[in-house]
């Protein structure tokens, strides 16, 4: 299987599932001849004209509006929002319209749009390039959202995000779009089922739970503890909405400790959820309080590099966490 980027893998997917299906159309800003700013729609205008590839004004409610009444009206639109941190505008959109479109329409409307968001730090970017905005959407019954950490999951949630018949925020963590790499089946429409986290890495002494580049993180920071004796557990959430609650459950009461790592600030990232949710269902089976490991409770991640570096979890930080839980 040749091995790809998840941007890479983001384009050619969207590449594919435009030949295969006609009625997918792509909107936003600089998505058509500039190919967006990271490359994700590169040729795609190109290959399949200005009315499927659609470049926007600088108007997030007029994209996501445009692509709401584009799904009633037939069409697939995959709207992106070119950096996560330029959604609110268009929050009364996505939360009031999209997804309580079906719910309001006593399931006569559904609302098929794939929303593509860039979110995340660790590129420099600053307070309005780096903002994690996956606790907002989360929180809202009639979306869907995912978050994959490598190619082969970005390609079969996007597919499995584009066969919904409901809206979906696929979020796409900028920082791993050219770091992590991965071997994706080439030439076969597999889809990952959303509502499914996946156990990355067994083990039996502790258990991380993680998404976006945490998860990439963490997978390390497992890896480098194995030399001091310690098998860890990595669990990728991958959907947030949808919860695979079950095995997060699983997971926690095998080991019987639990770290959950986000770059989110910490009060009330998403991350407080995974975490009520183990100390509800699993509280008899563990031996350790459950931990979090998040961004700081600050306003927003800075620029300088060195306090861009002091905002993120890192592979030492989570491997320092994982330490004080063994500890118990």
């Amino acid at each position: 299987m040749p091995v790809k980027t998840i941007i890479q893998t983001i384009r050619d997917t969207l590449f594919d599932e435009m030949q295969r299906d006609e009625s997918i159309i792509v909107l936003g800003e600089d998505v058509g001849l500039a190919g967006g700013v990271f490359g994700a729609t590169k040729g795609l205008q190109q290959e399949f004209g200005e009315m499927r590839v659609m470049d926007t004004p600088l108007a997030e409610s007029v994209i996501i509006g445009a692509a709401i009444g584009a799904s009633l009206n037939g069409l697939k639109p995959i709207p992106e929002i070119q950096f996560a941190d330029f959604i609110l505008p268009a929050f009364d959109q996505i939360v009031s319209e999209a997804a309580r479109l079906r719910y309001r329409s006593n399931g006569t409307w559904n609302c098929p749009i794939v929303i593509r968001v860039p979110w995340g730090g660790g590129i420099h970017g600053a307070l309005y390039h780096s903002q994690s905005v996956e606790a907002f959407f989360a929180h809202v019954p009639g979306l869907k959202v995912v978050a994959p950490s490598d190619p082969y999951n970005a390609a079969g949630l996007l597919r499995s995000a584009i066969d919904d018949p409901d809206p979906v925020m696929f979020l796409e963590h900028k920082r791993t779009y050219r770091l992590v790499r991965g071997e994706t089946p080439d030439g076969e429409r597999y889809t990952v089922p959303i509502g499914l986290a996946e156990v990355k890495r067994p083990g039996t002494d502790v258990s991380v739970f993680a998404y976006g580049l945490m998860l990439y993180y963490s997978l390390q920071a497992a890896e480098a503890l194995k030399a001091e004796g310690l098998d860890v557990e990595v669990v990728d959430v991958r959907t947030l909405q949808p919860l695979d609650r079950d095995t997060i459950l699983a997971s926690a009461r095998k080991t019987g400790k639990a770290l959950i790592v986000y770059e989110d600030n910490l009060t009330g990232g998403f991350g407080a959820e995974i975490a009520a949710t183990i100390a509800q269902h699993a509280f008899e089976y563990l031996d350790a309080p459950v931990l979090r490991l998040a961004g700081p409770d600050v306003p927003a991640m800075p620029y300088a590099p060195a306090l861009e570096e002091a905002f993120l979890p890192n592979i030492e930080s989570i491997a320092a966490s994982i330490r004080e839980l063994a500890a118990y």
